[in-house]
């Protein structure tokens, strides 16, 4: 029997075949194989020690310029091959030609956006952070906090829905602080991600031992983490907590970045009604967060929370707008929403409707309608089911459970603290968007619930046509969540940049410090 090639990683420096038969990749409408990844075999230990001891030097001996022309590179190299990458991302992710561009956009739109920024930093190797600190009455000894590079790698453990952008977005500010970066993507959309590593390095842009990919099983990869190695890790809660109980976090204090779960919420201002914008918006917003990617983003609206008079009118108009959701295979034209990226998720997500239907009310259920150019017991389709609850305050599961595809769950509160309060049971989120007209409504909401989420996206109607959307994840915003969204930060701008750099304070004399300022540049956000 005839299988498909391994594809391979590259690791030291070199392209490393895996051993053994490897673990396939599919295609998720099709149900064909498209090719394989094996990590067995690899010398990991030397892999991570080729990326500090070569890559690291490397890049540390360009200027963060320097680097920041090697992202502008990088972007050009993508751009070059963006057909390529759409075609990788249908047939393996299953995603239409709209939901690919989220992915494979937004990253090079991230690597242009850290190019330009990394520009501004100039000729500089370590960032000043803040102003010199007076240590005494005679001014003559001084603290200065700076920021230096650190003289590790980065590992990625990423998740399968975006397999582009997941690396850049994390590969950008690495890569311009100088830190080499080890990219473990999730198996089951492994192939993009490959693909671009590849092209990259075939273009001969960075140094050996700056970029490398590791397909396959993530086994060993923790183990090879040293004190000044960072890691960051997008997925389950449950993998998270593997990873910070692991003795590279827990003994050796590698630093820890988590994005896991996270049960984003929308709210309407209470003044709104079925005819105001604020509802509309709303609407159109959760109807959106619902189907691209087919819910398959960790910012995607789960709660969707309005006053109870308004419960009805929102069920109605958003089954409304997803009965038109044509739901199949992505390469068909009529087709608006792709697949789930594999036959595992697309149980999961069942499991994890009935589980929310114990609780809840259906109130749309696009499954009944036949697929388009798909079949339906080889496809790993799921339509867009919208439920709800009258009595949240009374749920549980409703708070807790994430179901990650096209599922959200329209709730009814009758008071705007009370919405807080349930908005609140989620226990940190990635993010939470208010649709209403009256900036001062925003404004509390806020200062409110900004404590438990890391973005908060207000929608107003003189924002209607220029706004981000409350899913997509800007370069230039913070990204991540409190509590059982992870705890970490990524993005933010230069503020990105901190993660992969160690602060320090030089006490020393004033024409010390101004020796030291010559080479370093004052880090302003």
């Amino acid at each position: 029997m005839t299988t498909t090639p391994l594809l391979p990683n590259h690791l030291s420096g070199q392209w490393q075949t895996g051993s053994g038969p490897g673990t396939p990749l599919f295609d998720p409408v099709l149900g064909t194989e498209l090719a394989r990844v094996s990590s067995d075999g690899l010398d990991l230990a030397a892999g991570f020690a080729f990326a500090r001891d070569q890559g690291g030097p490397a890049l540390r001996a360009l200027s963060y310029g320097e680097r920041a022309g090697l992202l502008g590179a990088i972007v050009k190299v993508l751009q070059a091959n963006r057909d390529a990458y759409f075609e990788i991302a249908t047939a393996n992710c299953g995603t239409t030609t709209r939901d690919s561009a989220v992915d494979i956009d937004g990253g090079i739109f991230t690597l242009g956006h850290y190019a330009k920024l990394g520009e501004t930093l100039g000729n500089a190797h370590a960032l000043l952070d803040g102003e010199r600190i007076r240590m005494g009455k005679d001014p003559v000894f001084q603290t200065q906090h700076i920021l230096s590079p650190t003289r590790g790698v980065a590992l990625f453990i990423n998740a399968f829905n975006f397999p582009g952008w997941g690396l850049w977005e994390k590969a950008a500010p690495a890569l311009l602080s100088g830190v080499p970066v080890i990219v473990k993507p999730a198996t089951a959309t492994a192939w993009l991600t490959q693909r671009m590593v590849k092209d990259v390095i075939d273009a001969g842009i960075l140094p050996p031992g700056a970029l490398s990919v590791v397909c396959g099983s993530s086994a060993g990869l923790m183990d090879q983490l040293q004190p000044f190695d960072v890691v960051s890790f997008t997925g389950s809660a449950e993998t998270a907590r593997i990873i910070r109980s692991h003795p590279a976090v827990a003994a050796r204090s590698v630093r820890c970045n988590i994005e896991a779960d996270s049960l984003n919420s929308a709210l309407l201002d209470p003044a709104a009604t079925p005819q105001s914008e604020a509802f509309g918006l709303l609407v159109g917003e959760v109807v959106r967060e619902m189907t691209v990617k087919a819910g398959q983003k960790c910012t995607a609206i789960r709660r969707v929370f309005v006053p109870r008079a308004l419960y009805d009118a929102a069920a109605q108009a958003i089954g409304a707008r997803l009965a038109n959701i044509p739901v199949g295979n992505p390469r068909h034209e009529a087709v608006r929403m792709g697949s789930l990226v594999s036959q595992e998720q697309k149980a999961g997500v069942l499991e994890g409707i009935a589980t929310l239907r114990t609780e809840a009310e259906l109130l749309f259920d696009g499954n009944s309608t036949a697929l388009v150019d798909a079949d339906a017991s080889v496809a790993a389709c799921v339509a867009p089911v919208l439920l709800g609850s009258r009595e949240p305050t009374k749920a549980r599961l409703l708070h807790e459970v994430e179901v990650f595809g096209p599922v959200a769950t329209l709730m009814a509160y009758d008071s705007i603290d009370q919405a807080h309060e349930l908005i609140r049971r989620g226990e940190g989120s990635l993010v939470c968007s208010v649709y209403s007209a009256d900036p001062a409504f925003i404004a509390a909401a806020a200062l409110e619930l900004g404590s438990a989420h890391g973005r908060v996206h207000a929608v107003s109607p003189d924002v209607a046509a220029s706004h981000s959307g409350h899913g997509n994840v800007m370069p230039m915003s913070l990204h991540g969540g409190p509590g059982r969204a992870g705890g970490g930060e990524e993005l933010g701008g230069l503020r990105a940049l901190g993660f992969y750099h160690r602060r320090s304070a030089v006490q020393a004399s004033s024409a010390a410090l101004d020796v030291l300022a010559a080479s370093a540049c004052a880090l302003t956000f």
